[in-house]
């Protein structure tokens, strides 16, 4: 089992920047893949950034690529995603997730990723 919570969500104008951390207790940390996803009102969650267990390897979405980051502590149990340059389509519900059978490259298949936070909402405001 793992319990993942999300911290860092808020309103921020466009061009801001906003960190975004996620808390893993349960499973080993560093045993499993993360990722993040985020879901706009009336959309479908999408995949917006994963990083291996080690975090020798991230994935990022073409629309966020260049803008936001992804990373990890493993001895804190804890994934992060630093978001800049942000844009008023960036604003949805982010979670994380956990793969925690996933080795090698992370996923951006919602389906694969066993557990979830409970979301935090970020707000871009034009």
């Amino acid at each position: 089992q793992v319990q993942l919570v999300e911290f860092g969500g808020g309103l921020v104008q466009a061009g801001g920047s906003l960190r975004l951390s996620c808390a893993a207790s349960g499973r080993t940390f560093s045993s499993y893949a993360m990722g993040w996803f985020r879901q706009a009102p009336g959309k479908e969650r999408e995949f917006v950034a994963g990083i291996s267990r080690s975090g020798g390897s991230t994935y990022y979405a073409d629309s966020v690529k260049g803008r936001f980051i992804t990373s990890r502590d493993n001895a804190e149990n804890r994934v992060y995603l630093q978001m800049s340059s942000l844009k008023p389509e960036d604003t949805g519900v982010y979670y994380c997730a956990a793969d925690v059978d996933r080795v090698g490259l992370p996923s951006r298949v919602r389906y694969d990723y066993d557990y979830w936070g409970q979301g935090t909402q970020v707000t871009v405001s034009s």
